[in-house]
């Protein structure tokens, strides 16, 4: 199932894919000349479902086949506090402008570099996923990355789309969203290189890069979908990505 040769080339290689998907997505965003939040709405909950099922099927099943149930608890548990700390230490601002992070630094940031704080935070986990998946068989891995790159499509339109009225200029929005993709690519190589460097914490990383996203999912990604009364959409796109996700994986 796993092949263990040259992980840091392959995470370089598979943390790419998502970056274009980003920029695809914030193109579409900063090209749009109207949008709906039903339309946001949809397309945030697909990328849910595609990451939920995407942590279990190309992460944590594989852990434990690798290892056992506890190695896989302990990279889970791992990566949901990793995430939930820097979520609460570094200051940033969603979407909707709920500040969050140390009270101190209210005011004080510019609402753009909160917005880009948060993305640097939403995008990590994906990141990580992706560089783990340089530890898979280069078909598996791949999907993975595809399948990321896929949800980063919506994702990136919901970032370009709002930065527009924060930055009052198109191609500034589009440059941010596009290049807050290649937080993943770095954060993919990262993983990968500490995955080339100590071969016996893959299963520990596949666990870790899991949590990771599932906690951004039920944290942010969910909760963001479900504020403007859009419910029975955010259910269909949620299905949809979920389903979406099954057959990717099913199919490599």
């Amino acid at each position: 199932m796993f092949s263990e040769a040259d992980a840091l080339g392959r995470s370089i290689l598979f943390g790419l894919i998502p970056a274009l998907g980003t920029g695809i997505g914030g193109l579409i965003g900063v090209l749009t000349p109207h949008s709906r939040e039903s339309y946001m709405d949809l397309g945030l909950s697909f990328a849910a479902g595609l990451m939920l099922v995407a942590s279990f099927t190309s992460l944590l099943i594989p852990s434990i086949e690798l290892s056992n149930i506890y190695v896989a608890l302990a990279g889970l548990i791992t990566g949901v506090a990793m995430i939930f700390l820097i979520d609460k230490l570094t200051p940033h601002e969603h979407l909707e402008e709920r500040f969050e992070g140390p009270a101190r630094y209210k005011g004080r940031v510019k609402t753009l570099y909160l917005m880009v704080f948060a993305l640097l935070i939403h995008n990590i986990p994906e990141g990580m996923a992706v560089g783990a998946g340089s530890a898979l068989v280069f078909e598996k891995g791949l999907a993975l990355s595809i399948a990321i790159a896929i949800q980063d499509v919506p994702e990136g339109f919901a970032v370009s789309y709002p930065l527009i009225g924060l930055t009052g200029n198109r191609f500034k929005a589009f440059l941010i969203a596009a290049l807050s993709g290649f937080s993943e690519t770095l954060a993919s190589m990262l993983t990968g290189l500490l995955i080339e460097v100590g071969q016996g914490l893959i299963p520990f990383i596949l666990a870790l890069a899991a949590g990771a996203m599932i906690y951004v999912v039920s944290d942010e990604v969910i909760p963001e979908t479900h504020k403007y009364g859009h419910e029975d959409v955010a259910t269909i796109g949620f299905v949809t990505g979920f389903i979406t996700m099954l057959l990717l994986d099913s199919l490599v």
